[in-house]
């Protein structure tokens, strides 16, 4: 084999397993400081308040350690919430890219 070939080829490979190797990170908006887990409420609770609002809650997951939930707003908007896991506060809203709701400070 030309030299010339091997190292790009190696250099390559060796790129492209550092790529791989990369450990995917929180792709929120939004990042919350809400210390250990264990002092976190559940997803539940956080269901049956915004339930108990008028929101519907089609998917939550945590993101960012913040929860984040994909459900429709009382007003009948289709969003992406961020809560804190701790106080269950909302910290933001957006519809379709559009930031409805920003706490100051997120």
């Amino acid at each position: 084999m030309n030299m010339r070939v091997f190292i790009p080829l190696s250099l390559a490979a060796a790129a492209a397993v550092a790529l791989v190797s990369v450990p995917a990170s929180a792709t929120g908006v939004i990042k919350c400081k809400a210390g250990p887990v264990s002092g976190w409420k559940t997803q539940d609770e956080l269901t049956k308040k915004l339930t108990k609002e008028g929101w519907t809650v089609r998917k939550s997951k945590v993101d960012g350690g913040c929860y984040e939930v994909y459900g429709s707003t009382p007003e009948g908007d289709r969003v992406e919430a961020y809560f804190h896991p701790v106080t269950l506060e909302k910290l933001y809203v957006a519809r379709r890219g559009e930031v409805l709701f920003r706490k100051q400070g997120y």
